[in-house]
């Protein structure tokens, strides 16, 4: 069991698994104008990031199923920039996909992005199911990492591609310390005013510094059977992208 895996938005009553998807429905009606303010933004590259190694990777993609999807910003970027016949993407909120599906409806693109409530630990899709696994932000979330890891490996086709990106504690001098007092004083508060929820944003840098980074997150994602697996610092060192191979 890894650290973040014990750490929970509310407390010891329930299961983290229940105790996330309470803390998104939560905070599902102001997740996207937190994400992008607490992040200035830079967020949108991050993800463009993990979507230009796909692109490097493979000329074509099919499918692509994107890991708790939340409100689906990555899983439309994804059908936009690799222009796949599908996108899937799944959560445990309901709410956070609701606001997802609104957001497809008005691009116009509901054919062709779908949104599932699904469980990472154990996925209902078949095996080799998709040319491409993305996430964003939620390895810090999942009750059993490595369950999940194996799950991603599975659904993904023989010749398929990982795609993560995640959230992590800056190393390098002044963004460390700058970036231990956002995380800390200003995240927690300016997120319990705006979502009302006092925990959520209190709860998010906590498992940021808690969970697996970089060698030994790597580590983790070849012991699940991936290959070819690689990471990058992402712009100030706030985000690491990891890439494998099936």
């Amino acid at each position: 069991m890894y650290e973040q895996e014990n750490i929970k938005p509310y407390g010891e009553n329930g299961s983290k698994r229940q105790q996330v998807e309470t803390m998104f429905d939560n905070i599902a009606h102001s997740y996207d104008f937190l994400n992008h303010t607490l992040s200035f933004g830079i967020d949108r590259l991050w993800r463009n990031s993990a979507i230009k190694y796909l692109k490097d990777c493979m000329p074509k993609y099919d499918s692509v199923l994107d890991i708790a999807t939340g409100t689906g910003d990555f899983a439309v970027l994804a059908f936009q920039k690799l222009k796949p016949s599908r996108v899937v993407g799944i959560d445990i909120s309901e709410k956070m996909m609701d606001v997802g599906r609104e957001k497809v409806r008005r691009l116009g693109i509901q054919d062709h992005i779908v949104f599932e409530k699904e469980d990472c630990s154990s996925l209902s899709f078949q095996d080799n199911s998709f040319d491409a696994v993305i996430s964003a932000f939620a390895l810090r979330n999942f009750e059993n990492l490595d369950a999940c890891l194996k799950e991603m490996r599975r659904v993904m086709s023989e010749d398929g591609h990982l795609s993560v990106i995640d959230l992590c504690t800056p190393v390098s001098f002044p963004m460390k310390q700058l970036f231990y007092v956002y995380s800390r004083l200003v995240m927690p508060l300016v997120g319990k005013f705006v979502s009302s929820d006092d925990n959520a944003y209190s709860y998010l840098p906590e498992t940021m510094s808690a969970v697996p980074q970089a060698e030994r997150m790597c580590s983790i994602i070849r012991n699940a059977g991936f290959t070819n697996v690689r990471y990058k610092r992402l712009i100030f060192g706030m985000c690491i992208l990891y890439t494998a191979d099936k």
